[in-house]
């Protein structure tokens, strides 16, 4: 059996603390809410490590420039 990760714990944490808020009421579209908040937070950090070097952050996540500028645009993180 693989071993967790701890980005993976964190997640499987965040996602019991989900389904406690939630009650009785029945998740939607629970993936996509989990990949834009994601992806939110790696952008964001990406961004932090390379002091805002859209280049060079586009590098780190393996994305090309445009992409990336693109994802900001989504998730209205740009300037």
């Amino acid at each position: 059996m693989p071993t967790t990760t701890p980005l993976e714990q964190a997640v499987r944490d965040q996602l019991d603390r989900y389904f406690e808020d939630l009650g009785d009421s029945a998740p939607n579209d629970m993936l996509a809410m989990v990949n834009l908040c994601v992806e939110r937070a790696v952008l964001q950090v990406a961004l932090e490590r390379t002091e805002g070097n859209q280049t060079r952050a586009a590098d780190m996540l393996g994305i090309t420039r445009g992409t990336l500028r693109k994802k900001l645009q989504v998730h209205q993180l740009t300037a």
